[in-house]
Parts: C-alpha cells; structure tokens; sequence
C-alpha cells in the first residue's frame, strides 16, 4: 500500500488514540496489533504497535503494508 487515503489516515490515528487493536497484513503475514505511535523513522512512517497478548513491542512501516482494519 504505497499511497494512503486521509480516511486511512484516520482509522489509523483513530485507533492509536482508543487503543484499538488492527490487523495489518505485511508479506502474506496478518499482524494483529495494538497501536501506539504513528511516527517517521530515517523518512519512513511507521506504526509502532505492541502485541495484545505478550506485551512485544513491533515496528510496522507504513510503504510495506499491504493493508490494514480496525479490530473492534
């Protein structure tokens, strides 16, 4: 997913404000996460997320997902 809409945007910041958790599939891998900063890394956006149920911390950015949902 190279270019993103503002409502991605949105559902996005959304859920890292409400502590949503999004699945996110990179590679033909889903990563079910709970997002907790949107940020820019070396020019790169990034999620930063934790893992729901082991606590793991996990950088996901932005130009290598493919898509993304809000869990509810």
């Amino acid at each position: 997913m190279t270019e993103w809409t503002h409502s991605q945007y949105d559902m996005l910041e959304r859920a890292i404000t409400a502590g949503n958790r999004i699945a996110a599939y990179r590679r033909g891998t889903e990563y079910v996460v709970v997002p907790t900063r949107l940020r820019v890394i070396k020019g790169r956006e990034a999620v930063e997320a934790t893992h729901p149920s082991t606590g793991d911390e996990i950088t996901l950015y932005l130009d290598e997902m493919d898509s993304f949902e809000v869990v509810r």
